[in-house]
């Protein structure tokens, strides 16, 4: 079933220009996308397994085109339309929050992390300066690949933070796997790191550990 086969007024681009966008469902939005379903899969039927497949609206926002692969019917078009606008999404969002003039709470810091992190494929090490009000300087992705403490050189994050004159820094690296839990080595390098920035007196405040749908905080469960 196609959009124009639903009943006129029961149609998500009609209710959308008589009532407003907000006035629709999540699953009809992500019809409009779409537009069209499958063989005996009506289009909103489509909509509403994608959002069931990957978490709702949130976890769709993370999600990247590999994983959009996996939906049955998403051709190389529809994927590419679905990509763009998610992105346009995951900008929008990340701009607002790099505007707050500060991170007022862990739970704003985590999100940011998920929206910049939770969507790659590869590892990589990212750092979020920070100034003495805890306003966000710079968000910079600084190393890619496995990480371990020679694969994250702390004297490049410390030229790094004295070029930025930041006073404090929060590290988040991914977990492509999609677990996001720490491990031994993950705290051995934050130690590190830690030291080497007390050096120039700048503070680490926490390192998030980002997967998919979760980040895991070390200064919510004490490793700092």
């Amino acid at each position: 079933m196609v959009l124009k086969d639903i009943p006129a007024d029961a149609r998500p681009r009609e209710k959308l220009l008589a009532q407003g966008a907000a006035a629709l469902a999540d699953a009809e939005l992500i019809a409009l996308l779409l537009r069209t379903g499958l063989q005996g899969v009506p289009v909103l039927t489509l909509a509403q397994q994608m959002l069931d497949r990957f978490g709702g609206l949130a976890g769709l926002l993370h999600t990247d085109t590999e994983r959009l692969k996996q939906v049955k019917g998403l051709g190389p078009a529809k994927r590419a339309e679905v990509a763009a606008v998610l992105e346009l999404a995951r900008r929008a969002v990340l701009q607002q929050l790099a505007q707050r003039p500060v991170f007022e709470t862990p739970a704003q810091v985590k999100h940011y992390a998920q929206l910049q992190l939770g969507a790659l494929a590869h590892e990589v090490f990212a750092v979020l300066f920070l100034d003495a009000q805890h306003r966000l300087l710079h968000f910079e992705e600084m190393f890619r690949g496995t990480l371990t403490q020679t694969s994250v050189y702390p004297r490049e994050i410390v030229k790094r933070a004295l070029e930025l004159n930041a006073a404090a820094l929060i590290f988040a690296h991914n977990h492509p796997s999609g677990v996001a839990e720490p491990s031994r080595a993950d705290e051995q390098l934050t130690q590190t790191l830690k030291n080497a920035l007390a050096m120039v007196d700048a503070r680490v405040l926490d390192h998030l550990v980002v997967g998919r749908g979760e980040v895991v905080s070390f200064a919510e469960r004490g490793l700092l």
